[in-house]
């Protein structure tokens, strides 16, 4: 209503009314509105936009406020310390906006992070600092003094920049003795002014008259402009001239080239002669036009802009050589061409975005304009295809460049968006403008190695520290998500840890070796590595290794039949009888390298089997030895030595004598030192001293439980069962079954001589045992005689079978010792089925053997244990 109210008042408070009506629906729609006077000073409050709009100044700072006024000038600048808007350059409001009314600044407020933006617009409200004024400063009439009174002349219109009240209001004409001045309203709004004659002029009393035309504003203080009217009063003219229309209108296509005609205006005068002749011209203020006086036609004479200028309203004058005229008016209209591609303003981009950014990530801000009109100013944006962007229009002729789609810097690190506006004039224009975004990387991808899995070879014996083989990992990330780390996962190879063996660069990759390898301890080696990156969180991926230890022929071959030792020789008997390709022995080795380098070779035979070639013969050698190498097929090749005595005889007594001078083996070391040698003594010293102690109380346990077992005669058989070993024929290990007896001799050459045999073939001792054949035994075992069971010696010593073997003795004692039970509980088993005999000290160390001598022979039996 109160609106309504201040309209009646003022008929142009009307358009305050519609500005007030459109701020406030600006407001509604968050914005903002200002109103200011022109020729403000420099620095001068404008309003405090903060406060106005919500905004806090943090987010104004953080969000980096600015004014974004596309390409006019800038009027106003925003303090984002204090949150308000400040003159920043001299408004003059005619130059800004001319006639227009109401004369506004519009801006908008650019904020970022997240993108933001606000409307504003500041109202320039006029002042009175533009006086009306004429375009001449002159104005001369040739009148004639017959003119009828109502004679009419028209005046030229003064020009006045400011509009509402402070713009032109009214005339006053002075003095008013002849003439009388009336104005006209337009419909524009102008005042068409006419010199009225309300005197008869009468030349011979006053042919000059001068006369003073002043235009006056509404202002305060009031601005006035004047021109000075010269009228000549010339002999008599009756009839003025008359324009055929009243009003006068034309078309006129902007761009028009100079010169295009626009329209003719034509009077007629009823007097004959020279007083019917009629010239025309222009009241206007602009060169834009210009007005034959003779023909009356319109021409152009300049360039015709449609935006700046829609119509044009002009008078002429036509008047006749008495001084007598008429007036018209012309109105042209402009018409539009579409001569404006559309012009395309970055507002607001983002130089770069995550590629992990949401979709409808606002990443730059649009302003678009088109100075035509209708269609040829109806705009219509776009980008190109097939990129994960679009455009989105937020208010006329405002665009949003937001994504649409996931973003992945892998696949494209750059997009060059081109944004392109075209209007739907005829022919259409278009403009376009290109924006460069990166993608920035985020950490989502994990290294990729070159192989699912890694396989190499190593040559044993390596030297550590030597680069075995690189692994190598890609990460299609960038910068530091890129950087590429190799780590050694923890494991154990064989209860070792993996880092034992083998270590990783963490920058190249290259894994080295930490040791020296050996194939007969590690064959292969697997393990894991991990690649990871550098980004936060750090992605990793992992991949298994596996080393192969290469063989190197780095061990000799090893005998393992016959077995050499350095306490007595072992020779292999060959019966006089044995026919061709009899088997004497065989040798077996193994060598613990792998493939060809454990290829073994016998130079004697290659499977190891020592043949007879020939028949032997009686005027053959008894003793044979052969030496048997053994080599294997690595480069370079190395071999093993064996020695195989063969004694070429039918029974044992016979070659016997042939293998006593053979010499034990025996290394001695000549480099003790004399600490060494006296340490030695003084420990065998405490031990034969701790023997004797032993041996003394055990023989005197042994010779009381002896006179229990006095009246039993021969002992119950103990056998021996030595480890058996598989058959070198179908195993390659060999396999003998040993039995002892007991044998002893008169003959003081052949004294104290054990004999050895296995089952399946007789083998010699060559220090003094002998087994003999299984027949043999059994006929031992059953004779009655002394002599044949035990012979003494003449210091009536004896030597058992089982010297070598008391150890394996000791091994079995248990089921020894159920034998010997058996044999107390059965007195009525006289004939032992094998005499252990032996010295009593050497035999003091078994716990529960009781060893004594009667009549030459020494007896064995269980000794009671205290």
């Amino acid at each position: 209503r109160i609106f309504c109210l201040i309209f009646l008042v003022h008929k142009r408070l009307a358009s305050w009314f519609t500005f007030i009506l459109h701020t406030l629906a600006e407001m509604l729609h968050g914005q903002v509105s200002y109103s200011i006077p022109e020729e403000m000073e420099k620095g001068s409050l404008v309003g405090n936009i903060a406060q106005d709009l919500g905004l806090d100044i943090k987010r104004m700072k953080s969000g980096k406020a600015r004014i974004f006024t596309g390409d006019s000038a800038e009027y106003i600048e925003l303090n984002k310390d204090r949150g308000v808007l400040l003159i920043k350059e001299r408004i003059d409001r005619e130059a800004l906006c001319g006639m227009t009314t109401p004369c506004a600044l519009h801006f908008q407020i650019i904020l970022e992070n997240p993108m933001e933006f606000f409307r504003v617009t500041v109202e320039i409200t006029d002042v009175n600092d533009n006086a009306p004024s004429f375009k001449k400063t002159e104005k001369r009439f040739e009148i004639s003094e017959s003119a009828v009174i109502g004679a009419t002349f028209m005046l030229e219109i003064a020009i006045d920049p400011d509009v509402d009240l402070n713009s032109l209001q009214s005339y006053t004409l002075k003095p008013i003795d002849n003439f009388q001045l009336k104005q006209k309203n337009q419909p524009d709004g102008s005042k068409k002014v006419e010199m009225v004659l309300q005197k008869p002029l009468d030349r011979e009393k006053q042919e000059q008259i001068s006369l003073v035309l002043t235009a006056i504003d509404g202002g305060e203080p009031q601005l006035s402009g004047t021109v000075q009217i010269h009228v000549t009063v010339l002999d008599i003219n009756d009839n003025a001239p008359v324009f055929t229309q009243e009003i006068y209108k034309a078309t006129v296509v902007e761009n028009s080239p100079k010169g295009a005609l626009l329209a003719t205006v034509s009077a007629s005068d009823a007097d004959k002669g020279s007083n019917s002749m009629v010239s025309y011209t222009l009241s206007s203020s602009t060169d834009l036009f210009e007005l034959d006086s003779d023909s009356g036609e319109l021409r152009l004479n300049g360039h015709i802009d449609y935006e700046k200028a829609k119509y044009y309203q002009m008078f002429i004058e036509a008047m006749d050589e008495g001084g007598l005229s008429d007036s018209s008016k012309i109105i042209i209209d402009v018409i539009d061409v579409n001569d404006n591609s559309p012009i395309i303003i970055i507002m607001s981009k983002s130089s770069s975005i995550a590629e992990d950014s949401s979709s409808n990530t606002v990443i730059a801000m649009i302003s678009v304009n088109d100075p035509d009109s209708d269609s040829n100013g109806q705009v219509h944006c776009g980008i190109n295809e097939n990129i994960p962007f679009t455009i989105k229009s937020i208010s006329n002729a405002f665009y949003s460049l937001v994504t649409d789609s996931d973003l992945d810097r892998e696949r494209a690190p750059e997009y060059n968006i081109s944004v392109t506006c075209s209007d739907e004039g005829v022919p259409s224009l278009s403009s376009s403008v290109t924006l460069t975004l990166q993608i920035s990387d985020v950490n989502d991808n994990a290294p990729v190695f070159e192989r699912s899995s890694y396989e190499a070879y190593i040559i044993e014996n390596n030297t550590p520290g030597l680069a075995i083989f690189t692994v190598k990992a890609g990460d299609a990330d960038w910068n530091q998500n890129a950087r590429v780390s190799y780590i050694l996962e923890d494991s154990s190879v064989n209860g070792v840890p993996v880092s034992s063996y083998v270590s990783v660069s963490a920058d190249s990759g290259v894994i080295h070796s930490v040791c020296s390898f050996d194939y007969e301890q590690i064959k292969d080696l697997q393990f894991c590595v991990k690649a990871q990156d550098g980004g936060s969180p750090p992605l990793s991926s992992n991949v298994t290794v596996k080393i192969m230890i290469q063989d190197q022929n780095d061990n000799a071959p090893q005998v393992l039949y016959p077995v050499q030792t350095s306490s007595s020789l072992v020779a292999e008997m060959v019966p006089r009888s044995a026919d061709v390709g009899y088997l004497v022995t065989k040798v077996v080795a193994v060598d613990v390298d792998s493939g060809q380098n454990a290829w073994l070779s016998y130079k004697l035979q290659k499977n190891g089997e020592i043949r007879t070639i020939r028949q032997v013969t009686d005027k053959d050698a008894v003793k044979q030895r052969l030496t048997v190498v053994v080599e294997d097929n690595g480069q370079p090749s190395r071999s093993a030595t064996v020695n195989v005595n063969v004694a070429v005889a039918d029974s044992f007594p016979e070659v016997l004598s042939e293998f006593t001078d053979f010499t034990h083996d025996k290394d001695y070391n000549d480099n003790l030192t004399f600490y060494l040698v006296l340490a030695l003594a003084v420990v065998s010293f405490l031990f034969i001293v701790s023997i004797i102690a032993i041996l003394s109380v055990k023989c005197y346990r042994w010779r009381r439980e002896q006179m229990f077992y006095k009246s039993n005669g021969n002992l119950p058989v103990i056998p021996y069962y030595p480890p058996l070993y598989a058959d070198v024929g179908s195993t390659g290990t060999l396999r003998q079954v040993y039995n002892y007896d007991v044998c002893g001799t008169t003959d003081s050459r052949k004294s104290d001589m054990k004999y050895v045999r296995p089952y399946s073939q007789s083998i010699i001792s060559l220090d003094g045992t002998q087994t003999l054949p299984h027949a043999q035994r059994d006929t031992l075992i059953n004779d009655d005689s002394d002599s044949q069971f035990t012979r003494m010696n003449s210091e009536g010593r004896c030597w058992s079978a089982c010297c070598r073997f008391r150890a394996d003795l000791q091994q079995y004692l248990p089921h020894h010792l159920g034998i010997l039970e058996r044999g107390i509980a059965a007195p009525q088993r006289r004939r032992a089925e094998i005499l252990l005999c032996q010295k009593s000290r050497t035999l003091e160390h078994l716990p529960y053997i009781s060893c004594t001598e009667t009549n030459g022979i020494l007896q064995i039996s269980k000794r009671t244990v205290a």
